[in-house]
């Protein structure tokens, strides 16, 4: 039996007009800015003019990744398509994909099988053009700052003190470090600059973060883009960019709507990386989807340890939500890898490995569950591969921390194979209540904020901070930026900064070599390990197999 590419069932698929769509999220015309005949961007004084009680929101996320795949995008379409098909009103929220991981080697974030966003192909690439429009003002600002330094230099910016880097949405690692204002004088001021990419852009987390067009320009202004020769900081607003940068964000801080396969209103709307950014999707459209639906479904990015985190650390204490539950998605095959077994035998029942693994699935539980007071819910997306005893093991594992594992079949039947995962939602949301708290508390130190992370979150030992970063941590608490959260940025491989540890490592200590403040943001950027702002493309990237008809038609893209 021939099975269907994730693009092949997406073209297949008959798309109801986006008005249609509008009309079953319970949108009036009147706040729809339509992008073709399939998307749609909902103005933002939706938010203002609508008194109705926020519904239930769920939070998707994930064990730590590995090569075998866990399927959290798919399991959170899936499960808003088996809430309606159980008769809810629902709506799910996503991230916007990135084009470097469409073209490198993750892949995009549409979901797969027939568990989709559509039209999938638009939104793995351009989409409506909230990411080219975060790049223009990213590098607007760069342009802004080395003018000002060309043009006398006023503000007294040393050129070896600036942190803004220019950006492109690419994985391009040719430009994470090279030297610019060559040619002579005209040319302007050669300094060692770099790139990062759009997602790992403040102004990308800015975007998910803001909560209106006032709110959006009062925090690009606050944007630190350098230090001054006797150390004080340089902003965007000292520069005069901010009303200029939130001209070009203006429209794509509006919320965009889409549809899964099976009809259900999709918001999918900004995409910061979720180990190098906060990784969740704006505010603006949870908070829309809060204000049109029964229950909103809406996913962070990684594994807990990285997106939930972030989502409930940051996202939540910034924006007031509190999810009613979790869902924590696993694969049999994903952990049988943390146990150490190769990813070409991974068809193979084994026992021994599944004991060694679920420890990665079972930390990531307690902490929803004992750190963040969460209801939560295992969803196991079954391979065919998968014994019945080795689902029944996992079963056992998370019923002795008195958490339901519910199977899902989402990728291969859609809504369908959501509707057990369904039914338990909703038993979550409406029979447990949760006592939610964060994993730390504002008061404490910027240090103390990480140690508190790494050792209740990511089961770590220490913190090692270099004393470059200690010197950074200081200066950022004397400028009174000690009681914003952090956003630890580190890799999604693991609980700990270096990737080769799998499972539930312990005992390790966490080393944090730079942290800088993203004062629009809101929040203390720790770089730990050997984490990169700049993704690199693979030996084979994904672009090379990606291709168009004559007509029109792409192929290729998963």
């Amino acid at each position: 039996m021939a099975f269907l590419s994730d693009i092949e069932i997406a073209q297949q698929t008959e798309l109801r007009p986006i008005s249609e769509i509008a009309g079953i999220a319970g949108i009036d015309e009147k706040y729809v800015e339509q992008y073709g005949r399939t998307k749609a961007k909902i103005d933002l004084s939706l938010l203002k003019e609508t008194d109705r009680k926020n519904g239930k929101l769920v939070l998707v996320t994930a064990i730590t990744p590995t090569p075998a795949g866990e399927g959290k995008t798919t399991t959170t379409i899936g499960l808003a398509d088996g809430l309606k098909r159980i008769g809810k009103n629902v709506i799910v929220a996503l991230r916007e994909p990135s084009l470097g991981p469409v073209f490198g080697i993750k892949g995009g974030a549409a979901g797969g099988g027939y568990a989709q966003v559509v039209p999938m192909e638009d939104i793995n690439l351009h989409f409506t053009g909230d990411f080219h429009a975060i790049g223009a003002a990213n590098n607007l600002l760069a342009a802004m700052l080395d003018n000002h330094i060309h043009q006398g230099n006023s503000l007294g910016i040393d050129t070896r003190k600036i942190t803004w880097k220019r950006c492109v949405d690419m994985n391009d690692r040719q430009l994470r470090n090279i030297v610019d204002g060559l040619g002579g004088r005209v040319n302007g001021v050669p300094r060692e600059d770099g790139y990062d990419i759009t997602v790992a852009s403040e102004i990308m987390a800015i975007l998910c973060l803001a909560t209106s067009i006032t709110d959006l320009k009062e925090r690009l202004a606050r944007i630190i883009v350098g230090y001054t020769f006797d150390d004080r900081p340089v902003t965007a607003g000292d520069l005069k960019a901010q009303g200029a940068m939130t001209a070009l964000l203006k429209d794509a801080l509006k919320p965009n709507l889409v549809q899964t396969l099976e009809g259900t209103p999709a918001f999918v709307h900004g995409g910061p990386f979720a180990n190098i950014a906060h990784g969740c999707n704006s505010v603006t459209a949870t908070k829309m989807a809060l204000k049109l639906g029964d229950y909103t479904v809406t996913e962070a990015g990684f594994g807990a340890d990285l997106g939930a985190e972030k989502f409930l650390d940051i996202k939540c204490r910034m924006a007031g939500l509190v999810p009613d539950a979790v869902v924590i998605v696993a694969t049999v095959r994903a952990l049988k890898m943390h146990g150490g077994m190769n990813k070409k035998e991974l068809s193979a029942e084994n026992l021994g490995a599944l004991e060694k693994g679920i420890p990665n699935l079972l930390r990531h539980v307690a902490n929803i569950r004992n750190v963040y007071g969460l209801p939560c819910v295992v969803a196991v997306n079954r391979f065919p591969t998968d014994t019945d005893r080795e689902i029944e093991f996992i079963i056992e594992k998370c019923r002795a921390l008195g958490v339901n594992t519910v199977l899902s079949t989402v990728w291969a039947e859609g809504g369908k194979g959501g509707e057990a995962l369904a039914r338990e939602v909703v038993r979550l949301c409406e029979e447990e209540k949760g006592d939610f708290r964060f994993s730390y508390e504002d008061d404490l130190s910027i240090r103390e904020k990480i140690e508190a992370v790494v050792t209740k979150i990511y089961g770590g030992s220490a913190v090692s901070i270099a004393p470059a970063a200690e010197k950074q941590i200081a200066k950022l608490e004397e400028l009174g930026f000690g009681s914003c959260p952090v956003c630890i940025a580190k890799t999604q491989y693991s609980f700990s900064d270096d990737p080769l540890k799998l499972g539930a490592p312990e005992n390790f200590t966490v080393s944090v070599k730079n942290v800088r403040i993203s004062a629009g943001a809101g929040f203390v950027v720790v770089l730990t390990g050997d984490i990169m702002t700049m993704p690199g493309l693979p030996k084979v990237p994904a672009a090379e197999k990606i291709d168009v008809d004559e007509n029109g038609r792409i192929s290729g893209l998963f």
